[in-house]
């Protein structure tokens, strides 16, 4: 079985207004030991990215991203801030930047696209043997990263207003140049090639902002996916590193028997992302199969189908078939979101309801904001 980690992004928020917090630095100085877990800046003050082990099984997984978010929250907490898995900002107002000297080039390099740019993602790594089975993978999962971004949507909002959007963090990071699906590649020399090109055209300052939605790891013997939101519900973010796990195991294995990457272009690749991140699994989502719209449904069952032999042999299927039947029944964190949103007409109800899901956290924990009393959401000590 090959071992999975992630990295997820958190928005880091005030515990009693729950309005952004531009506390990363003050909350990494607080920190206590953190084990096998990293956590570490993003581009903006206002978030924190938790860097999980490497793990083996699922159970394994849920465990790492429960204890990564746990670390996160307390540390936040100690600034007076709180870890939410929200993939893009609720309340209108821009972030702040973090000081460090790369980011100011990217910046300076970037203008407003920086200046606006808050969405936090989640990124699975998933190991490889080298990068030429690691090319082989990416040009044979690329048709299933706009299914995975559907059962991820987490993002409806973008600075206090509804953008329409399942997913709109996928709309505000895809206007970064190098970000988007990836053509086959082919060979992992074509790859290098190709993101030498891209590097000498000056437009990405470095290699890490390559930002295709899946890409070999700059770091790490893995494929990293990245196409996905961090998910509100913790047991939901488990599940889509196990089907990225899945998908990269299942097209080694299709590689090596000497099957061909499916013949679609990187055009088509963009309006199907766009679809996914438009409608997530409340709408029509693109089948891989036949190129044409149909309900979400009977999408997430060919991604299943296709997965089925390895996620059945890693013990896997009856958990993830569970858990990805609900994403697509009852909805993904974006309508979850909304739902909130609708009651009271208020962003913290969205962070209130978000936390309650996703941050496992000492109960009892309530918001208190000016003329109001206590909220009429309260935090589970675990979720998922």
């Amino acid at each position: 079985m090959r071992t999975f980690g992630v990295e997820e992004e958190l928005l880091v928020v005030d515990a009693r207004t729950r309005r952004p917090l531009a506390s990363v630095e003050g909350l990494l100085a607080r920190a206590g030991p953190t084990g096998p877990h990293r956590l570490t800046v993003e581009l903006q003050q206002e978030q924190v990215e938790v860097v999980g082990p490497p793990c083996v099984t699922l159970t394994e997984q849920l465990a790492a991203i429960r204890r990564g978010r746990f670390l996160a929250d307390e540390a936040a907490r100690a600034v007076g801030g709180r870890a939410v898995a929200l993939a893009t900002p609720v309340w209108p107002g821009l972030p702040h930047l973090v000081p460090d000297e790369r980011y100011r080039r990217i910046q300076q390099h970037a203008g407003l696209l920086a200046d606006e740019q808050l969405t936090c993602g989640f990124h699975v790594h998933v190991q490889i043997e080298d990068r030429e089975e690691g090319v082989a993978v990416l040009d044979r999962i690329r048709v299933w990263l706009p299914t995975l971004l559907a059962l991820s949507a987490n993002s409806p909002f973008w600075y206090g207003v509804d953008s329409g959007f399942a997913s709109y963090r996928y709309q505000a990071g895809s206007r970064w140049p190098t970000a988007g699906p990836c053509e086959v590649f082919g060979s992992a020399r074509t790859y290098e090639q190709r993101s030498h090109a891209l590097l000498r055209s000056g437009v990405p300052l470095d290699v890490a902002m390559l930002y295709f939605d899946a890409r070999l790891s700059a770091k790490y013997p893995t494929v990293e996916v990245r196409v996905t939101d961090v998910c509100m519900d913790l047991t939901h973010a488990a599940v889509l590193a196990a089907l990225a796990r899945a998908l990269v195991e299942t097209a080694a294995r299709r590689w090596r028997a000497g099957e061909p990457p499916p013949s679609v272009s990187t055009a088509e690749l963009r309006a199907w992302t766009w679809r996914a991140s438009r409608f997530g699994v409340d709408g029509l989502l693109v089948s891989p199969a036949s190129g044409i719209p149909v309900a979400a449904g009977p999408v997430v069952a060919e991604l299943l189908h296709l997965l089925r032999p390895v996620l059945d042999e890693y013990g896997e299927l009856g958990v993830v078939r569970t858990v990805v039947d609900e994403i697509v029944a009852h909805g993904s964190g974006a309508r979850c979101q909304r739902q909130a949103f609708a009651r009271g007409e208020d962003p913290a109800d969205v962070v209130d309801v978000a936390l309650g899901v996703g941050t496992p956290s000492l109960p009892q924990e309530v918001r208190a904001r000016p003329g109001t009393g206590p909220a009429g959401t309260h935090e589970r000590a675990q979720a998922g």
